[in-house]
């Protein structure tokens, strides 16, 4: 038995409890968890703004040592330290064929199935396929990245989701060259790495954009040599940063169809915008015929930041190891599994960067 956060059905509030952990099957491998990221896309599987078979652990962003193996595992053994890979690619279906393995139509295949039990016998499915909001949990050993060395263990979590994303989205998606300017919509976790991440792209100027004031020395840290504090003419505040002309990337790690509007907007004539967040379905966006012409701007999706977690990893990695890209100024509070409700109100309240949950150690 461990502890786990629950969640009993979308729009039900998180159920802290103990669950029944198999031991891991043909293929399986168990972790016990060092750390585990609090993202927004977990707020957003309990209130449905994205769905997935319930009840389930949820928790997609974490790192751990391998306990045990199932039958056939190879590329990973007891005391391996690893990251969970939430969406891992099949390797067969048309967008892996293409190598956009961030595409994979057969990556959350796995949160289907029942991974465990709560203790009156009721299956659980492991929310983004490695329910990471756990003492220990079993995935499949294509879920784990082996962790490469230099990195350390609890902070290797951010490695997950909000890292690999602000580093895609900024090197993968709008490929950000030396000399050009940046602006980030959103200083949270993912928009914090985002920022890290157009630093170490040499970008000459890089505004972050939030609504909370307060965000503005974490913004810093990162990297950002400016910050706007959001409000209706956060387009015009930036082109007048940047002589008039607006910048020639903006990424959107909000998801709101506003937000998403205003980052296209402040970007230069042939301007690149790439959104991260993610919005619902009432979030709609819309231009007319003749701006899209005359500005020639792009807009694009970025999934996972366009990224291939077995070849980004040991990528990141290095620039932990040089110094470039520091993990620990992501995170503005280390806290427990029983915390993670009041993480989700700071979440919706425009608090802080990324909330860690850090595990304690096992005994022994």
């Amino acid at each position: 038995m461990v502890r786990a956060a629950v969640l009993p059905a979308v729009g039900s509030p998180l159920e802290i409890t103990d669950i029944d952990l198999p031991e891991p099957g043909p293929g399986q491998v168990r972790v016990r968890l060092a750390a585990a990221g609090v993202c927004h896309s977990d707020l957003s599987l309990t209130n449905g703004t994205m769905r997935v078979p319930v009840p389930a652990v949820l928790g997609h962003e974490g790192a751990g040592t391998v306990v045990s193996v199932g039958e056939g595992v190879t590329s990973v053994a007891p005391g391996d330290e690893v990251v969970l890979n939430w969406a891992p690619s099949c390797g067969s279906c048309h967008p892996c064929s293409l190598g956009e393995v961030w595409l994979c139509v057969n990556a959350l295949n796995g949160a289907a199935s029942v991974y465990a039990r709560t203790a009156d016998g009721t299956e659980l499915h492991p929310g983004l396929n490695v329910a990471a909001f756990a003492e220990e949990t079993v995935v499949a050993e294509n879920c784990l990245i082996p962790l490469p060395e230099g990195v350390p263990l609890t902070e290797a979590a951010l490695l997950g989701c909000a890292v690999l994303t602000g580093y895609g989205a900024i090197h993968h998606s709008a490929k950000v060259r030396e000399g050009e300017t940046v602006a980030v919509f959103g200083a949270g976790g993912v928009g914090l790495a985002t920022l890290q991440s157009a630093r170490i792209a040499g970008a000459a100027r890089i505004i972050a954009v939030d609504v909370s004031p307060e965000k503005e020395e974490l913004a810093r840290r990162a990297g950002a040599t400016d910050f706007v504090v959001a409000s209706e003419t956060t387009a015009k505040d930036i082109r007048g940063l940047t002589g008039g002309q607006g910048t020639d990337v903006a990424v959107e790690c909000v998801g709101r169809a506003v937000t998403i509007r205003t980052a296209w907007e402040s970007t230069r004539r042939g301007g690149r915008t790439t959104v991260v967040g993610i919005g619902g379905k009432d979030q709609q966006v819309t231009f007319n015929a003749l701006e899209i012409f005359h500005w020639g701007r792009t807009l694009a999706g970025c999934v996972y930041g366009n990224s291939d977690p077995a070849t980004d990893v040991p990528v990141l990695a290095g620039h932990i190891r040089a110094g470039r890209l520091d993990l620990n100024a992501m995170v503005s509070e280390r806290i427990a599994l029983a915390d993670i409700p009041t993480a989700f109100d700071n979440m919706l309240a425009g608090k802080g960067g990324r909330a860690l949950v850090v595990f304690q150690p096992a005994a022994g």
